[in-house]
């Protein structure tokens, strides 16, 4: 059983890009929160800057048999019909993730894609939200065997 936590554009740069929205924690050490949460859970973690990458691992998540996954579009959360519709073609929970609560934010971020084709999104606990996810999405994943 696996989970992929997949992330978009600039969160290579967490703990420096604008540390008073996203704080100081860095993109490993978010990492080593969500495989510390997962537990005996497969975890495939990964970031890129490129849309079409983010979209070809949702669909290696579909193909390799993953059991959910928890995703960060970043900037591509407004815009991205491609992602969403890769999205929509996974069969388990998807979690989407902000780390800054988005609807707090400049009008430009209130309006996500995604939201409307997830299964739960969580936004605005900061880089603890990764570790929240990967429980929240380890729960799911119990219910739907129990079920």
């Amino acid at each position: 059983m696996s989970i992929h936590i997949l992330n978009g554009p600039n969160l290579n740069r967490l703990g420096k890009r604008e540390p008073e929205i996203y704080g100081h924690t860095t993109l490993a050490e978010v990492e080593a929160w969500s495989r510390a949460a997962a537990g005996d859970i497969e975890v495939v973690f990964r970031q890129t800057n490129a849309e079409h990458q983010l979209i070809d691992w949702v669909h290696e998540a579909i193909d390799s048999g993953a059991r959910g996954i928890i995703i960060n579009p970043a900037g591509l959360t407004f815009t991205s019909v491609p992602v969403m519709d890769a999205l929509k073609m996974f069969p388990g929970p998807v979690i989407e993730l902000h780390i800054s609560n988005i609807h707090r934010r400049e009008a430009i971020y209130h309006k996500s894609l995604m939201s409307g084709v997830v299964t739960a999104v969580i936004a605005g606990l900061g880089p603890r939200g990764y570790p929240t996810a990967v429980r929240s999405m380890s729960e799911m994943l119990s219910d739907q065997a129990i079920g």
